[in-house]
């Protein structure tokens, strides 16, 4: 399966969920490594996360060093998409809902979306991330689906967290590549943005729960600039809550 990217990775090997199902455990721990902590408490991602396993197994894949361990884990769902940027999912957590509702309607789908990579940070930095990206396509032509998008999370935005997303991913480097180091990688594997995620992924929780998963201290309502967040989490004392609306950037791979 996926010959040519086993070949291309050389000294790694490429094993989906469906060959090697004990290997499950193991996403947890690159998740841990590879996200802030407010971005684990996704209440959609709580509730669908777990069918990706149980459903849709050919799509999930692990990169595996020569000793056997796992450095590198990808997750992929199937949905149908129209084709046009008006009939895509809202973003991530609309595409992850859409993916296992239509599949259990027994609706075909035409498309595929990148949902996640993550990557050991010990071996990050040796262009596993591309190498990802290509197996990710490589395995959705293999499963002969014809589109894939993803709704990409900007690597650096969030160092920038007060410029709005649609001016952040106009921003180029000199020589016209994409500015960010995560679109930059999905656009030298051909992808193209095609449309702006506003409300990809909503993360809600009581203020103690932000105190907790950002080491902060929120004294008063308003909003606040919290360590990894791409945009502002806003807090409201009164009603105990905090909430933090991700913006993605959807782009689309040409198989």
């Amino acid at each position: 399966m996926i010959q040519l990217i086993r070949n291309e990775v050389e000294k790694f090997k490429i094993l989906t969920l469906a060959e090697r199902p004990d290997l499950a455990d193991q996403i947890d721990g690159l998740f841990a490594a590879s996200w802030p902590e407010f971005m684990r408490h996704d209440q959609v991602a709580d509730e669908y996360f777990l069918y990706l396993e149980q459903l849709f197994p050919q799509f999930q894949f692990f990169l595996l060093e020569e000793g056997g361990k796992v450095i590198a884990a990808g997750n992929v769902i199937p949905f149908y998409w129209d084709g046009t940027p008006e009939g895509l999912p809202s973003g991530w957590d609309d595409v992850l809902i859409r993916g296992v509702e239509e599949h259990h309607r027994g609706r075909k789908p035409n498309a595929a979306s990148a949902l996640s990579i993550a990557i050991d940070p010990a071996f990050r930095g040796q262009g596993i991330s591309q190498r990802m990206v290509a197996t990710m396509k490589a395995l959705v032509k293999e499963q002969k689906i014809e589109q894939m998008v993803a709704p990409v999370r900007p690597s650096l935005k969030h160092k920038y967290p007060l410029t709005p997303i649609n001016r952040y991913v106009d921003w180029k480097t000199p020589d016209g590549a994409p500015f960010d180091p995560w679109v930059r990688t999905h656009w030298k594997t051909g992808a193209e943005i095609i449309k702006i995620a506003t409300e990809s992924m909503i993360i809600r929780g009581t203020v103690e729960e932000w105190e907790s998963w950002t080491g902060m201290r929120f004294p008063d309502s308003g909003t606040y600039v919290v360590p990894n967040a791409l945009v502002p989490v806003t807090i409201d004392l009164e009603a105990n809550s905090g909430c933090y609306v991700e913006p993605n950037i959807w782009m689309r791979h040409i198989l």
